[in-house]
């Protein structure tokens, strides 16, 4: 290899320089697809929910409920588990509500809260705690699926 300067015309130049915005460019804009949310994003205010893993049971999936935000009335959390993501808040002492936290507009992961409402990441979709629209672009309900709590454990039926 020299150590001679070779000099680069104003059309390779140029040349580069496009094909090096253009990767910035998509970069950016394929981030966007990545389901997390954006300091820009409509989304930006909601905070993000303490995340659990569940234990997939065959018919059901177990979460233990000790030192995590399900321990108080209120708490919500995203439940990650081989059956499939969830939203669990704890309604009541012996209570919880479940839902699916896969948003129905476009299949991003629901991982933000407002208070008692859940935030998509992605587009802004805003649900109840029970998995009502209140906010599009979704349009649709997140499911919802029946919960019992016995000994620190919830358990949601599949």
């Amino acid at each position: 290899m020299s150590d001679t300067n070779v000099p680069v015309s104003r059309r390779r130049f140029c040349a580069g320089a496009c094909q090096a915005a253009s990767g910035a460019a998509l970069a950016t804009l394929f981030s966007g697809c990545s389901g997390e949310s954006s300091p820009t994003s409509p989304s930006s205010m909601a905070s993000m929910l303490g995340k659990l893993v569940g234990r997939f049971t065959g018919s059901g999936v177990q979460v233990a409920i000790a030192g995590s935000a399900l321990a108080d009335v209120g708490g919500a959390a995203l439940v990650e588990s081989t059956a499939g993501l969830f939203l669990i808040s704890r309604t009541s002492a012996n209570t919880f509500a479940a839902i699916d936290a896969v948003c129905t507009h476009e299949g991003c992961t629901i991982n933000g809260a407002d208070g008692t409402t859940y935030v998509c990441p992605c587009h802004g979709s805003r649900y109840n705690r029970s998995g009502q629209v209140l906010a599009g672009p979704a349009r649709a309900s997140l499911r919802q699926f029946a919960t019992t709590f016995t000994d620190g454990i919830v358990t949601i039926a599949l």
